[in-house]
């Protein structure tokens, strides 16, 4: 066979070949059409069209006096479907369209009216326009827009709804109010409470679009969403303010890592007040963890309160006993045990070891009394709640760390450094929860933050603080105790906080961080207490973790935040106030409405209605009046710069303008006359102060 037969072979066999292979096509082509082209098509369908959840909008979250501390707002995504509008209508307009995208989203107009005319001519049904979420004021501004106007159905506008968290007060309480992410990951009350707060999801058919976006297909078989419900916090706004704006100042002041602060109403257990901030990379400070719920750390001296209440327990140690802290320095088999004071402070008795925060006395004591029985001085503190979690409302709630006695790591040091909280873990909360208990007359609560949850105003569940004890030790003890924290802020560590308008009982707290194994010579500070410590309403927990600079103690760091909190809000809640005394009440007599305030006026009144009345000369401007018989002698007002005046029976604009004068900030009540006042007479102000008055 010659080479040109072969080449003709080869060819007409490849030929043969490919129409064996167009006509299998052909025939398997017939077949997908004929036999599978239905089962394809609705398997197209189920790719491109499909039924969605639609999201149920979210509960609210409310403060105690119903301001609103989390909310769902609406907001829009900006979609068009370029095909809608005739050709007429979109010639005319798409120029001025493309104008106005272009000032309110971003990019140019020349590219909008490319984008959205390269879509019309594609047939394309769907283009997003911008990324930006818009809210309800700016949709009814675009819907009013060339094209948009003519609406969904003539226009091709498509505004696709979605839901945005949203919290009034911002930073406020941030973490506590917490979030919730896509994944159903989150923190706080968001997440805490997210059953209730979550609702139903609805269902409703979409189609895929180019660029996997998915739009709504309004056939008349979507299912309606179920919101989510409401819940009610104990949370103060005001005292939440004041507690945040005063960490804030102290970690700013110190340049601390992190600090936390809780304020509880003793007697209910309900958190009025709960921030946490963190230092941040560029050195401002956010809420980034719970600390006051999940933070695990050694407690230090503030440990020293369970430890004083196991002893009294234990071997009714009077306040008076005494123990020898000889120069400052105790050496506990192969470990030295210090004191802060060098020299140490000799031989002290309880109320003064307590008072001075003397590691070497208390751990000295509890040394004597349970070294030889240490599950003994563990069940005291199991009687405290401090072996295991308080069952908090928001989720992580840290598990408290209590070294187990019969566990191989247990040494013969390890109860005297415990006794003064070290080689132990709990949360601030847990801290406070025993603090709290002494001021609630021995009655260990679970602290709460959520009272109850609603529908549109209807209580659907309530929450109450549970008791988890009903005493911590007996009352000999707890009278005893109670003298020990008021001996700290009169006499101790404390005693820079001390004032002279109500008392306070706490204990400051000192200890260095654990790094690696290793103590620092960086400090975790803190102080817990209550007050007023005569009729105690309010406990509250100070932390402040590794300041900087040459203050580095509880008591110069941490203490001064309470009494900064503790004063903010003793100005502003009357209940904690004692009646004024005698020397400022208001007098007796026959003309009541005429009590105090501008003398001219007072004068002209009495002139004008004919009463008797009697001044010396040279009075100030500021009058009060003193009714005898049916006569009024006036008596000068005294008024002194950065002084308290005596506002009671004054009216309304003479109090305001007496002490706007001074520089105070002035919040009221009621309508009359002033009938109370937040501040004594003749207490000292500073500029910027805030006075409650109450008029009736």
């Amino acid at each position: 066979m010659n080479i040109k037969n072969s080449i003709l072979l080869r060819v007409r066999i490849a030929f043969l070949a490919i129409l064996v292979v167009a006509g299998l096509l052909v025939y398997r082509i017939s077949i997908l059409q004929s036999e599978e082209g239905e089962r394809w098509r609705e398997l197209s369908k189920q790719v491109t069209v499909q039924y969605r959840a639609v999201p149920a909008t979210r509960g609210n979250i409310y403060a105690d006096d119903g301001s609103l501390l989390a909310t769902s707002l609406p907001y829009y995504r900006v979609a068009f479907d370029p095909k809608v509008a005739h050709d007429t209508l979109f010639r005319k307009n798409i120029r001025a369209l493309s104008v106005k995208l272009a000032n309110y989203f971003g990019s140019s107009a020349a590219s909008y009216e490319r984008k959205i005319t390269q879509a019309r001519r594609n047939g394309r049904r769907y283009l997003r326009l911008g990324r930006k979420k818009i809210n309800h004021l700016e949709k009814e501004k675009l819907a009013q827009w060339p094209i948009f106007r003519e609406g969904r159905y003539r226009g091709g506008i498509i505004f696709e709804p979605v839901q945005q968290r949203y919290k009034p007060f911002g930073f406020l309480g941030a973490r506590t109010v917490g979030f919730v992410n896509a994944q159903g990951e989150g923190a706080g009350l968001e997440y805490s409470f997210n059953k209730f707060l979550s609702g139903q999801n609805g269902q409703g058919l979409f189609q895929k679009m180019q660029g996997n976006h998915w739009k709504p297909v309004y056939d008349g078989s979507e299912i309606k969403p179920v919101n989510g419900l409401n819940i009610e916090t104990t949370i103060d706004i005001n005292l939440q303010d004041v507690t945040q704006a005063s960490l804030l100042n102290a970690l700013y002041e110190h340049d601390a890592e992190y600090g936390c602060a809780v304020v509880m109403e003793v007697q209910t257990g309900e958190i009025k007040a709960i921030s946490n901030l963190t230092k941040r990379k560029d050195g401002k400070y956010a809420e980034i963890y719970n600390y006051a719920v999940g933070g695990l750390t050694e407690p230090g001296s503030t440990f020293k309160l369970p430890s004083v209440i196991a002893l009294i327990e234990e071997a009714n140690l009077q306040l008076e006993d005494t123990i020898a802290t000889g120069d400052g320095l105790h050496r506990f088999y192969d470990r030295t045990m210090r004191d802060y004071k060098r020299g140490g402070f000799g031989t002290v008795n309880l109320e003064e070891a307590f008072a001075k925060s003397s590691n070497i006395a208390i751990s000295r004591w509890v040394d004597r009394y349970f070294g030889m029985k240490p599950n003994r001085y563990i069940e005291y503190l199991q009687k405290m709640g401090l072996t295991e979690p308080l069952g908090f409302q928001l989720a992580g709630e840290g598990h408290p760390y209590i070294p187990n006695p019969n566990n191989k790591n247990w040494s013969g040091v390890t109860l005297p450094w415990m006794s003064i909280g070290y080689g132990l873990k709990l949360t601030p909360l847990q801290t406070l929860s025993v603090y709290n208990a002494v001021a609630n007359d021995g009655k260990l609560i679970q602290p709460i933050l959520v009272k109850k949850v609603t529908e549109i105003g209807e209580e659907e569940q309530s929450f109450q603080s549970a008791v988890l004890r009903d005493q911590i030790c007996s009352p000999v003890t707890l009278r005893k105790v109670k003298t020990l924290l008021e001996s700290v802020v009169e006499e101790g560590t404390a005693n820079n906080i001390r004032n002279e308008y109500y008392r306070v009982a706490g204990k400051t707290g000192t200890a260095k961080i654990l790094v690696n194994g290793e103590y620092t010579s960086n400090y975790y500070t803190s102080f817990a207490g209550y007050f007023p410590a005569d009729r105690p309403k309010y406990s509250c927990i100070i932390v402040i973790n590794h300041p900087k600079g040459y203050q580095q103690y509880g008591s110069d760091v941490a203490a001064p935040v309470f009494k900064d909190i503790a004063d903010k809000i003793y100005a502003t809640d009357l209940s904690l106030h004692q009646p004024l005394s005698p020397q400022f009440a208001r007098e007796a007599g026959t003309y009541p409405v005429i009590q105090a305030g501008y003398g001219d006026d007072l004068q002209k009144i009495c002139a004008a209605l004919q009463i008797d009345q009697h001044a010396d000369e040279d009075m100030n401007e500021w009058l009060r009046a003193q009714p005898i018989n049916q006569k009024i002698r006036w008596k000068e007002e005294a008024v002194k710069e950065n002084q308290m005046p005596n506002v009671q029976g004054m009216t309304l604009r003479d109090a305001l303008y007496l002490l706007e004068r001074q520089g105070l900030q002035v919040e009221y009540q009621g309508t009359g006359r002033v009938t109370k006042q937040s501040l004594e007479p003749n207490a000292s102000l500073k500029k910027g102060n805030k006075v409650w008055l109450e008029l009736g």
